[in-house]
């Protein structure tokens, strides 16, 4: 383990700052804050992300491609999902707690070594030809369970790496690789099958995560902090967690945010009968593909011109108008007729979801301490992946009984509706300020 860089782990460094930096313009003011970047720790972090951000995307189109390719059905990738969710949503939250009572350096190398040893299991099941749907579904659970164990201690370690000033740089950097990594894996993916077949695309994703557990080994030491941490990871820790946010209403609020914003207004669900219906005359394939690909080039693009980030204040604010203008968005989408003008509000929605996302895991970092933030990202995780699929089932529905443009501006108004409703009632949100 190399510390002499990074310190002990127990206090961010912070780099000399060239005056310059407080005095950018033009270009240099809204382009990306890189300084994170400086720190040799978080740096590690951030670099080895932008490897799997791209190779764990090449296991999720390679998990729904063999179920497929073996049952034929779309109702088994389906089940498939949601045999995922439940490990996801359970190891997240005690995750959270384990983060908070061990080093999270260690658990970090044993959750990441886990999912790499589980790319290997689905690599051999795949290029031995077993052709088993259980199999494909234990290894899925067995994944997300590590994933679930892993990014809770991922996400609040940031907090100990880099200065508090720089947490909404941190939090767009790696929220702008996993995007990236959302638009170019698929398209990977989908240009590899062919070339190389499904069965490496899982040893691609082993041998990237091999480069995670090596910069992770390079981190510093992030055990808990004197008298802080709890020494125990069980129900009760984790039900002192969703005490601890109960009793800190900004916490709740930019829980609730992401809520508000994922399950009234995320309408993936409607994209195929949008393609199908609307959008047919530009050709079904190419407005699927463009209508999944909008929303992450559009967090990608606004995370390309995140320099505005740093300097914001008022990170309430920032949650609050990044989720009505999600809202807006969403609704401009389910008005469009035209495939390239929706496109267009797609893309603006995955701005404002990127200045959401990034505001919100600031606040996360900055508003709980440290002995709490492990749970903190525990709950994050569970929000940020069952809010979308809760939206799938909610959409769905309301798509068959209202069809599918009406049900999407529906939800987008809803979510301006209820987060300006909240914003007003409950003033903790748009008051938090560092």
């Amino acid at each position: 383990m190399d510390t002499s860089e990074s310190g002990t782990g127990t206090e961010p460094q912070t780099p000399a700052e060239d005056p310059g930096e407080q005095s950018r313009h033009g270009r240099r003011r809204w382009a990306m804050d890189t300084r994170p970047l400086r720190v040799p720790a978080y740096r590690r972090l951030w670099s080895s992300t932008i490897v799997t951000a791209v190779g764990s995307q090449l296991t999720a189109v390679a998990v729904p491609k063999q179920i497929y390719d073996i049952t034929g059905s779309s109702a088994w990738v389906g089940a498939a999902g949601l045999a995922g969710l439940l490990p996801l949503i359970v190891f997240a939250l005690w995750g959270g707690a384990v983060a908070d009572a061990m080093d999270r350096r260690k658990l970090l190398l044993i959750t990441n070594s886990g999912i790499a040893v589980t790319s290997v299991l689905f690599w051999l099941q795949a290029v031995t030809g077993l052709e088993s749907v259980a199999a494909l579904m234990v290894l899925l659970a067995v994944q997300q369970a590590f994933w679930g164990l892993n990014a809770p201690a991922r996400n609040a370690s940031i907090a100990r790496l880099v200065p508090a000033e720089q947490l909404a740089a941190a939090n767009a950097l790696g929220s702008t690789v996993m995007q990236t990594g959302q638009v170019v894996g698929p398209l990977l993916a989908g240009v590899l099958i062919p070339v190389i077949g499904l069965p490496e695309l899982y040893l691609i994703d082993a041998l990237a995560l091999c480069v995670t557990v090596w910069a992770v080994h390079r981190l510093p030491s992030l055990p808990p902090l004197a008298g802080s941490g709890p020494r125990r990871a069980g129900v009760r820790e984790i039900a002192a967690g969703f005490r601890y946010i109960a009793g800190h209403k900004v916490l709740l609020l930019s829980f609730l945010a992401d809520i508000v914003a994922m399950v009234l207004g995320m309408p993936r669900a409607l994209f195929p009968q949008l393609a199908a219906e609307t959008y047919a005359a530009y050709g079904e394939g190419l407005a699927l593909g463009l209508l999944f690909a909008a929303i992450p080039i559009g967090a990608v693009v606004g995370g390309l011109f995140s320099g505005t980030f740093s300097r914001a204040r008022r990170h309430g604010w920032m949650v609050i108008g990044a989720v009505v203008a999600w809202g807006a968005a969403i609704t401009g989408f389910g008005l469009s007729g035209s495939l390239w003008l929706a496109v267009v509000f797609l893309a603006v929605a995955g701005i404002a979801d990127m200045v959401s996302m990034v505001f919100r895991g600031a606040i996360l970092l900055s508003a709980a301490t440290d002995e709490m933030r492990g749970r903190m990202q525990g709950v994050f995780t569970v929000v940020v992946a069952g809010g979308p699929r809760l939206a799938d089932v909610l959409h769905g529905t309301a798509g068959s009984a209202f069809g599918a443009r009406t049900a999407v501006a529906g939800g987008g108004i809803l979510v301006v509706v209820v987060m300006l409703t909240l914003a007003l009632a409950v003033p903790a949100l748009r008051r938090y300020r560092v």
